[in-house]
């Protein structure tokens, strides 16, 4: 902190400088301080509406409808371009179904509760956080 305050006091000079010379000069550094700062203020600004934002579509009523679906996607294994395996909860029965770039194919009903391990999904769990998070356990 104590450094990056005396740097402050070291540029302060050469940015008074900067701002009383004949518009002919050009200081970089002045440049560069008025760049971080727009940048930063870009930064800031984008933060606060994904901030903002997320809080309002949480209130809105067409989220709450999202959160009780009737149909749930629990799982997707791609098989090739295109070409997915697709598991299927409706209505509390399980489907498989086989997904191609031209049609969506019933393959069977899914009865064994006890062969699948279901995972109940939590209202975070599209997040991106959540997704990246799931990526670094399954490279580690």
């Amino acid at each position: 902190m104590k450094g990056a305050a005396s740097a402050l006091i070291l540029i302060f000079p050469t940015i008074v400088s900067a701002a009383d010379g004949s518009g002919q000069e050009f200081s970089f550094l002045a440049s560069l301080l008025q760049m971080i700062a727009a940048l930063a203020l870009v930064v800031g600004l984008i933060l606060i509406t994904w901030h903002f934002s997320g809080k309002l579509m949480k209130r809105l009523p067409v989220g709450q409808q999202l959160l009780s679906k009737h149909i749930r996607l629990i799982e997707t294994r791609y098989l090739g371009p295109k070409k997915a395996l697709l598991l299927v909860e409706v209505g509390g029965e399980y489907l498989l179904l086989s997904s191609s770039d031209t049609a969506l194919t019933f393959i069977k009903q899914i009865n064994m509760l006890e062969d699948i391990e279901v995972i109940e999904e939590s209202p975070e769990q599209g997040s991106f956080a959540t997704l990246l998070a799931r990526l670094r356990l399954r490279h580690d």
